[in-house]
């Protein structure tokens, strides 16, 4: 693909995005969909309160850039399109529930988001096998194991973002920077349409943290993190994990370490406590690092650099490959 349509890509994305968060904002505000501070919490660290609208404006970014850049109107474009409304409708749902100080049950989000995974997974995007390193032979896994590992997948990252999002910038920095890694990924095994998917991703969410970085002006809650989960897992599945070796598995887990590693532990935490794995609570790295005594900006920091750190380690690991 000319250089010329990711450029556009990005640039549209961006564009898109910086326009719609400023009036979806000042609806927010007039329809009470903001996020309140909660002394009560101790996740909540904010002092004023935040419209929860910048999903809207991520998802319609990344679409109306996608279909006009790539003109991929395939089965797969669908499921993933679909799957982001299933996403997007349940996440404000339950982003709604919490501006009025309640917690939406658990089953109705798991039961989506694997609905979401199981759609993409029909269409024909999902883990199939690898290439043998000692024969060079591409190995099919059985059908039953290609589902449980696409969908395992899928849901995996779309919580582990979700998770993530609890810090002015957090979240959507990181996205920004596995969507980068993974743009790269995408450019180097000439997989044109992931590339396109990706570096469109970086757009929407660069033009999300102008108004996220600290102290932010807008949230995108989970209907906003849900999807950019969502929509990482399928560039991976798409890109990185395509026609992959043993050792490049580990590119794309890489690209997401942060959120992956972390949220890792805290599931397991939360597992040998015996408490439930969607039970918000303050056990995240970024909590943890602001009880350490860093500020938001330099726990951000932190955070940024040892993404960049994994994901330039995926690079690299790429290159050994070919």
């Amino acid at each position: 693909m000319i250089v010329i349509f990711y450029v556009l890509s990005f640039l549209l994305s961006f564009f898109i995005v910086n326009a719609l968060i400023p009036p979806l904002a000042k609806l927010a505000f007039r329809l009470d969909f903001v996020d309140r501070p909660r002394k009560d919490v101790e996740r909540k660290i904010h002092r004023e309160p935040i419209p929860l609208t910048a999903s809207y404006a991520i998802f319609i970014g990344f679409f109306i850039t996608y279909l006009v850049t790539a003109r991929d109107f395939s089965l797969e474009t669908l499921a993933l399109f679909v799957g982001g409304v299933l996403l997007l409708t349940i996440g404000t749902i339950d982003d709604w529930y919490k501006t009025k100080g309640k917690d939406f049950p658990a089953l109705p989000k798991f039961l989506v988001q694997i609905t979401a995974a199981v759609l993409v997974y029909l269409s024909g995007n999902a883990f199939t096998g690898f290439y043998n390193p000692f024969s060079g032979e591409y190995l099919v896994l059985p059908v039953v194991l290609q589902f449980l590992l696409t969908i395992i997948w899928i849901f995996g990252v779309t919580t582990v973002i979700n998770f993530s999002d609890g810090m002015d910038g957090l979240a959507g920095g990181l996205t920004a920077i596995s969507a980068a890694t993974l743009f790269v990924v995408a450019l180097a095994k000439g997989q044109s349409a992931s590339a396109l998917m990706a570096i469109t991703l970086v757009g929407v969410t660069l033009a999300y943290l102008r108004y996220n970085k600290p102290p932010a002006k807008i949230f995108m809650g989970d209907a906003g993190a849900t999807f950019l989960g969502f929509m990482l897992a399928v560039i991976a599945l798409d890109g990185a994990f395509k026609q992959a070796t043993v050792l490049s598995l580990f590119i794309p887990i890489l690209a997401l370490g942060v959120p992956i590693f972390d949220n890792l532990f805290v599931v397991i935490k939360r597992f040998m406590q015996r408490k439930p794995i969607y039970q918000a609570d303050a056990t995240q790295v970024h909590y943890r690092l602001l009880k350490a005594g860093l500020t938001q900006k330099q726990v951000v920091a932190v955070l940024y650099l040892v993404s960049v750190c994994l994901s330039l380690s995926s690079i690299i690991l790429l290159l050994i490959q070919t």
